[in-house]
């Protein structure tokens, strides 16, 4: 008797590498906010961490104003948090006559969005979060 050996196949597959683009997480963050700064009402924003600071206003002439705004009511609340011991800052809605701000701290940004008294402030804070 006569045994056949049965011939096998040996069949390779290689796969290359797939390369997918994922946006960094600092600009998904710039993304939603230039999106925001579209938003009926909005009038800009200023995003600061410990390298550099963004400061984004449909109105240039009152830089200063909005930064000293938004870096005096991020101190006093970090001063207010700690003398009620109230925990870590979360965010925080300052309402004036013509003028409302949205401030929080995502990551190590201290956001602060500019805003009309119309403008949805929740609606901000949702794409902010989105990131």
């Amino acid at each position: 008797m006569v045994k056949k050996r049965k011939e096998t196949e040996e069949i390779t597959t290689s796969y290359e590498p797939v390369a997918i683009e994922t946006a960094t997480y600092p600009d998904r963050l710039h993304t939603n906010l230039e999106e925001i700064k579209t938003y009926d009402g909005v009038v800009g924003y200023i995003i600061k961490n410990t390298i550099s600071a963004t400061v984004d206003l449909k109105d240039p002439s009152s830089i200063v104003d909005y930064a000293t705004l938004s870096s005096t009511a991020f101190e006093a609340t970090e001063e207010l948090s700690e003398i009620f011991a109230m925990g870590n800052f979360q965010g925080i809605i300052v309402n004036g006559k013509n003028l409302r701000m949205l401030s929080l701290i995502v990551n190590e940004n201290k956001i602060s969005v500019f805003m009309q008294n119309n403008a949805d402030a929740e609606k901000i804070l949702r794409k902010i979060q989105m990131v």
